[in-house]
């Protein structure tokens, strides 16, 4: 199979500072975790430019600007390099041939679904949970951006060489979902006739409960309807949580999102779990049994001392250690949560938690939990996902989940679509919060990220009719070198697909690709656009056929990364739109 051009330059590169290594320039066996390959901000610059002089320097206290030569003069000498220089403390800018960029074209040809893809991961397990709504109603879209990160993320990592466990941590354990049995016992009275007025304070008021009740109602008739609390919570705790699980996995299904695992809470406490955890913790001397510091501030006078078992999270950089269980020797979630990273890392080489903000101030605790249970050895990611705020309009949809009038997620979907809400949910870093327009999201607009992407697709899909009306045809393969300086900078921006690809992958930022096709489909649109002006500049030119099949050829490569993208953000690219 062809290899891609941002593969061979590493190679390429590899091999230079190898041959440097056997002249005993560099030290042998460095680490090179710091070297990049990228795309200069200036093109004046070149094509390509590598901080390898920098980081090979300061690791073997050489100059860097005379190392740097010595990677320029053997990186001039390669089949695909028109010319090397070096520029600023040590940077070695490379412009690459005409034909590199158009063998390019052709790896693309070649790979089709699989340009881009990597080895990198080596095959190592990632376990990735996010989602992990509390089970207490439908899916909203304060979970949808989490969800679509994070699915987003598993396939990207997937994409670059790892095995990918998506994972969904069920909170079915604890108050809320006591709450949420009470909440369905109340709908179960009301299926059997009765007439209770108002949902009880405290209650979870939502219609979406009146099923759960009239299922129990079903089931039960009316043994349970005046019972004590005591003979029907727990029964009614695990059908209720089992029926809203059910209906979080349909709501996922529409935003096309699976889970490979669903952990639940209450089975890891009923398993002795956190005992495990805690056992093996206090062999290590991580747990000990101490007295929490007061609170910061004016101390209540009904505080007192209390000895608990304290993690030694100060040991990891915490601010201060951390109680794994209650006064009254039940788990604290802290506890619990623990003990999940602890089962959850025994078949995986790396975690990674998507949570939502609210969660900021836990994220200290349980880096600190995750690099004692792993001694240090697992890379461990926790990405926190900002708010979304819904508008209408410019003015906000206002929802809350306890009064039971939120905006459902399923709503969302069936209003706008699935693939621009994914594409919307990617359109930001996922730390910086978003506004989702229902009026702007639909626009057919180049302002619309969703509409631009897709655009360029079906612009590209419309080719083969315009050809054929025209009456072109593809036949052998083009003569690329046809291709004139305009075409060759939509390759050079098509062929860093493969480096954001794994860039993304590293900094487990999905939006990444995102930004990448907004900035193809720029790139794509403003050449297709000089057709309107200059009929010589359009793809289907009739009046020069080896010229047109080239252009053809181009464009189809550009919708291959273009798919190739958006597979990776879970969107389907659009064949047709109105012709332009």
């Amino acid at each position: 199979m062809a290899v891609s051009l941002h593969a061979r330059i590493l190679d390429h590169l590899a091999r230079v500072i190898g041959d440097l290594q056997v002249a005993g320039d560099v030290p042998a066996g460095l680490d090179r975790a710091g070297l990049t390959v990228e795309r200069p901000h200036d093109p004046a610059h070149g094509d390509l430019s590598t901080n390898a002089a920098m980081v090979l320097a300061k690791l073997t206290g050489t100059h860097p600007r005379q190392l740097a030569e010595k990677l320029a003069g053997r990186l001039a000498m390669l089949e695909d390099v028109a010319d090397v220089a070096v520029a600023g403390p040590g940077f070695v800018n490379i412009r690459l041939t005409d034909q590199a960029w158009q063998n390019e074209l052709a790896v693309i040809a070649d790979q089709k679904d699989r340009y881009g893809m990597s080895p990198v991961g080596a095959g190592k397990t990632v376990n990735i949970e996010f989602v992990s709504a509390n089970p207490t109603g439908p899916m909203h879209m304060g979970h949808c951006r989490g969800a679509v990160v994070g699915d987003a993320l598993a396939n990207l990592l997937a994409f670059t060489g790892h095995r990918v466990i998506r994972e969904y941590y069920i909170n079915d354990a604890g108050g809320q979902v006591d709450i949420l049995a009470r909440s369905a016992h109340q709908r179960y009275r009301e299926a059997l006739g009765e007439s209770l007025g108002e949902i009880a304070e405290g209650l979870y008021p939502g219609d979406y409960l009146k099923p759960v009740g009239e299922a129990l109602a079903a089931d039960f008739g009316g043994r349970y309807a005046d019972a004590p609390e005591t003979d029907w919570l727990a029964i009614f705790r695990a059908r209720t949580v089992a029926a809203m699980m059910e209906t979080i996995r349909e709501d996922l299904a529409l935003l096309g999102i699976s889970h490979d695992r669903f952990a639940s809470e209450a089975d890891l406490v009923a398993a002795g779990k956190p005992d495990d955890a805690e056992a093996w913790l206090r062999e290590r001397d991580l747990v000990y049994d101490g007295v929490l510091e007061p609170p910061k501030g004016e101390v209540s006078k009904d505080w007192e001392p209390i000895a608990l078992p304290l993690f030694r999270s100060t040991k990891f950089g915490d601010d201060q250690d951390r109680p794994i269980r209650k006064p009254d020797g039940s788990w604290t979630y802290f506890g619990v949560d623990l003990a999940y990273h602890f089962e959850k890392a025994r078949d995986a080489d790396e975690l990674i938690d998507i949570w939502g903000a609210d969660h900021a101030g836990t994220v200290m605790r349980i880096v600190a939990a995750a690099e004692a249970l792993t001694e240090g050895r697992k890379r461990f990611d926790v990405k926190l996902v900002q708010i979304v705020r819904l508008l209408r309009a410019g003015e906000p949809v206002k929802m809350s989940k306890r009064a039971g009038n939120f905006v459902t997620l399923a709503d969302v979907i069936r209003e706008v679509g699935k693939d621009v809400v994914r594409f919307m949910m990617l359109t930001r870093k996922a730390e910086a919060s978003m506004d989702f327009d229902f009026a702007t999201v639909v626009e057919a607009s180049k302002d619309n990220p969703v509409f631009y992407v897709q655009y360029a697709h079906a612009r590209i899909c419309s080719l083969a009719s315009r050809a054929a009306e025209a009456g072109i045809e593809l036949g052998d393969p083009p003569d690329l070198a046809l291709l004139d300086g305009p075409s060759l900078t939509l390759v050079k921006r098509a062929a860093e697909f493969p480096r954001i690809v794994e860039a993304a992958a590293a900094a487990r930022e999905p939006h990444r690709i995102a930004f990448f096709l907004e900035g193809l489909a720029a790139e794509f649109h403003a050449l297709w656009n000089t057709g309107n002006a200059d009929p010589t500049r359009r793809f289907a030119y009739p009046e020069n056929l080896p010229v047109s099949r080239a252009r053809l050829f181009l464009a189809a490569a550009i919708g291959q990364v273009i798919r190739n993208g958006l597979a990776l953000m879970g969107v389907e690219p659009t064949h047709e739109m109105e012709r332009a």
